[in-house]
């Protein structure tokens, strides 16, 4: 079954679209061939800017402002639009292709949609995905392809969500409170037995400690409980540290309202003016 057609509001609404799209291939074209800049870059150079056009389109969905997320979008489609050229000039595929290959790789992975099969939940249509990526796809393991180049909060979930859909994981996230409680106080153990000597360089411990084992432990437990709560962990520590700043900015601004230099009070009283700027 082919995928049906989206509502664009009619004819006229789709040529536009199909013609947009064109003239932006027809402008990397362009720029390909007259643009030294455009003329030297590879595939390397280009992902590069593409991650991080990525991480300005997360902040920007993050912030909530439309016409941020959709300069940030046409950025990343431009990115899409050049990687795709690059792979068509190694003789690898072709925009028309790799476009083909994504739409008959959603196709086969929603029969709920496009077949005759149901499903009655998020997570049943999450459980045959993994189904189809084995089965039909030919991707061994539970831990298959999933990037190790990944940043970590994610790549951790992406590990704990591949052993869920195994059916390794706790039915609810009491178990993981109990879980985050064991992992806090072996960290508290851990720091006890090596306590740290300050060289005064601002070293940390290694790989080689008991604290450090535990610590990650810790946060593959915070992550673990994110993606039980249905929590996106990377956009939540984010939207955590904005805060953060923006309090701290605001508790320096009341301090110098009141003639004094935040960086050089005590610490009491910076937190008396960080409290009164979460207010």
């Amino acid at each position: 079954m082919s995928p049906r057609k989206h509502d664009l509001g009619d004819d006229a609404g789709r040529q536009a679209l199909a013609g947009v799209l064109l003239e932006l291939d027809d402008l990397v074209t362009t720029l390909r061939r007259e643009c030294p800049w455009d003329r030297e870059q590879d595939m390397e150079d280009i992902v590069t800017h593409t991650l991080e056009e990525t991480y300005e389109l997360i902040d920007a969905v993050h912030t909530g402002r439309p016409e941020d997320v959709t300069g940030e979008l046409g950025d990343l489609l431009f990115h899409i639009f050049f990687l795709s050229h690059l792979s068509r000039e190694k003789g690898w595929d072709s925009l028309e292709g790799i476009t083909r290959r994504i739409i008959d790789k959603l196709v086969l992975r929603h029969p709920h949609v496009f077949g005759e099969t149901a499903a009655g939940s998020a997570a049943e249509v999450v459980e045959r995905w993994e189904r189809i990526k084995r089965e039909k796809e030919g991707r061994e393991g539970i831990f298959h392809d999933v990037p190790s180049e990944l940043p970590s909060p994610l790549y951790a979930q992406r590990m704990q969500a591949r052993a869920a859909a195994a059916g390794f994981d706790w039915e609810t996230e009491a178990p993981i409170f109990d879980k985050l409680d064991e992992e806090v106080r072996e960290l508290r153990e851990a720091l006890a037995a090596e306590p740290r000597e300050d060289d005064g360089a601002g070293n940390r411990r290694g790989p080689d400690t008991a604290a450090y084992h535990e610590m990650g432990d810790m946060l593959f437990a915070v992550v673990n409980l994110a993606r039980k709560l249905r929590v996106n962990p990377e956009l939540a520590l984010r939207s955590a540290t904005r805060r953060f700043r923006h309090r701290v900015e605001r508790a320096a601004e009341l301090a110098a309202a009141a003639g004094e230099d935040f960086s050089r009070l005590p610490l009491d009283r910076k937190e008396e003016y960080y409290q009164q700027a979460k207010q």
